[in-house]
């Protein structure tokens, strides 16, 4: 878990480049690059301008790490969802499906 941790953490700061959040290329890379075999759409920049506007709490524009650590709570509470659907055997589920991230009501 700490490794885990360590690499969120890491990505986050190689990403931001010594800033204290990700601009929209900086963003753009980071979802393209990291999250591309769990989420949909990742080539598309609408939509990762999309998801990084629905993330963007405070409306600067970027995304800071609070603002970041949103979307990888929400990936792994879909991933759970997914991993938990999987083992128990009175549910069917697309093993293959990615993520499409929606902005939280």
């Amino acid at each position: 878990m700490e490794s885990a941790i360590q690499t969120i953490v890491g990505v986050f700061l190689k990403s931001a480049k010594g800033k204290e959040s990700l601009g929209g290329n900086d963003f753009q890379k980071l979802v393209k690059s990291q999250l591309h075999n769990i989420m949909m759409d990742t080539d598309s920049s609408e939509a990762v301008k999309k998801m990084r506007q629905g993330l963007d709490a405070n409306q600067d524009g970027k995304v800071n790490f609070e603002e970041y650590m949103n979307l990888v709570g929400y990936l792994a509470t879909s991933l759970s969802v997914q991993f938990y659907h999987r083992s128990c055997p009175d549910i069917t589920i697309n093993t293959n499906t990615k993520l499409i991230y929606t902005t939280p009501p």
